[in-house]
């Protein structure tokens, strides 16, 4: 059985690709959409590897504490550790939900995925 949260996160982006004509929303719940244990798991350390300061990121799963993060990003996961989100904190970043990301109205074209 889906987990509740996870199941509206995916119904509200793809519904949000639809009426945005935006396929960033539908590539995110798609990636969403697969089974547990082939869910993306990203560390902060490839987030420092591909961001630069004020880059916002979207991790269509959870975000791990490994490594460092040296620039402050907006990180919008389903999941981000507690390690994760107090390193993200520490560079001046901030950690958000995927849901949080789609209401803040950030220019799709702003955002990159990290899978």
């Amino acid at each position: 059985m889906m987990n509740p949260e996870l199941k509206r996160s995916i119904q509200a982006l793809k519904a949000a690709s639809k009426k945005r004509d935006q396929a960033i929303w539908s590539k995110l719940a798609d990636e969403l959409d697969r089974s547990k244990r082939s869910r993306i798991a990203v560390n902060v350390s490839d987030i420092n590897r591909h961001t630069q300061s004020g880059d916002t990121v979207a991790v269509p799963g959870k975000v791990l504490a490994s490594g460092s993060l040296d620039h402050a990003v907006t990180v919008a996961a389903f999941g981000i550790s507690e390690g994760a989100k107090k390193k993200i904190a520490k560079a001046e970043g901030s950690a958000i939900s995927l849901l949080d990301l789609l209401e803040s109205g950030v220019e799709p074209s702003k955002i990159k995925i990290i899978k």
